[in-house]
């Protein structure tokens, strides 16, 4: 009796130890729609999160999303909190140093929302304001280029918020991710008056090659799980459906 008990347990724990091995967690902040937020049910919902369930469909493991603002993902993942990032973060030099990235699974330009028929050179943003997302390239794109020429450049710790300071005054322009601009903001009824303004900006050297799952450093394992999930989720239509849930266009890139 006693070895069967024993026996027992050791199945037990071994289907526990299988269970946990089986599920991937994934830090994300729901402060970025149309990749991530918290729907009215509660649930999280968006881009990231449907790429996010596919490639763990791909890679048959189970799925489970935790929620972290955006300056606290990285801290996290190597807090051991959770095992992934899937949170539109971009795959650049100083990023790396802190964590291995899968391939990219997007890749789109950062633009300036503003007032239709603001100029974008050093000369016009000096003294203005200009909204940002804390922590991300933005940030630092806007800091290094605008900021060092007279620009106000203001973090926000949640995307959103920018973009209720751009309609109050509080700032006069926000520098985001197109994808966020266009559909957070510009396809709204309060965005009257309101345009992307200037370039594109997608400089390797601030925005890298584009977006992709963070994990922690050494993890080469996982890094080619994701690899190749992202891979199949291409190849057999799955991304493709999720794209076209939120986009009029191929958010992969070139």
């Amino acid at each position: 009796m006693k070895k069967a008990l024993i026996a027992s347990a050791g199945i037990a724990l071994l289907a526990s130890l299988t269970a946990q091995a089986e599920t991937l967690r994934i830090g994300v902040d729901l402060n970025y729609p149309p990749f991530s937020k918290q729907g009215a049910d509660g649930k999280p919902q968006g881009f990231d999160i449907d790429i996010a369930n596919s490639l763990c469909a791909a890679m048959k493991v189970t799925c489970q999303i935790v929620p972290q603002d955006w300056d606290g993902l990285i801290p996290a993942l190597n807090a051991n909190k959770f095992d992934a990032i899937i949170s539109s973060m971009q795959i650049t030099p100083e990023r790396q140093k802190a964590v291995d990235f899968s391939h990219k699974y997007y890749n789109i330009a950062s633009r300036m929302v503003a007032k239709d028929g603001t100029k974008v050179d050093a000369a016009s943003l000096k003294g203005k304001k200009i909204g940002v997302l804390r922590a991300s390239t933005q940030e630092k794109f806007a800091k290094d280029n605008w900021g060092k020429n007279g620009a106000a450049i203001v973090s926000y710790a949640k995307s959103p918020e920018s973009f209720l300071d751009l309609k109050s005054g509080r700032v006069d322009a926000v520098f985001v991710d197109s994808a966020v601009g266009e559909q957070e903001f510009l396809k709204t009824a309060q965005a009257k008056g309101y345009a992307f303004v200037g370039p594109n900006y997608s400089d390797v050297k601030y925005f890298g090659p584009g977006c992709g799952i963070a994990v922690k450093k050494g993890n080469k394992a996982l890094v080619e799980r994701l690899n190749k999930a992202i891979d199949q989720i291409r190849k057999d239509g799955a991304y493709k459906k999720v794209q076209d849930k939120y986009f009029s266009f191929d958010i992969y890139g070139g």
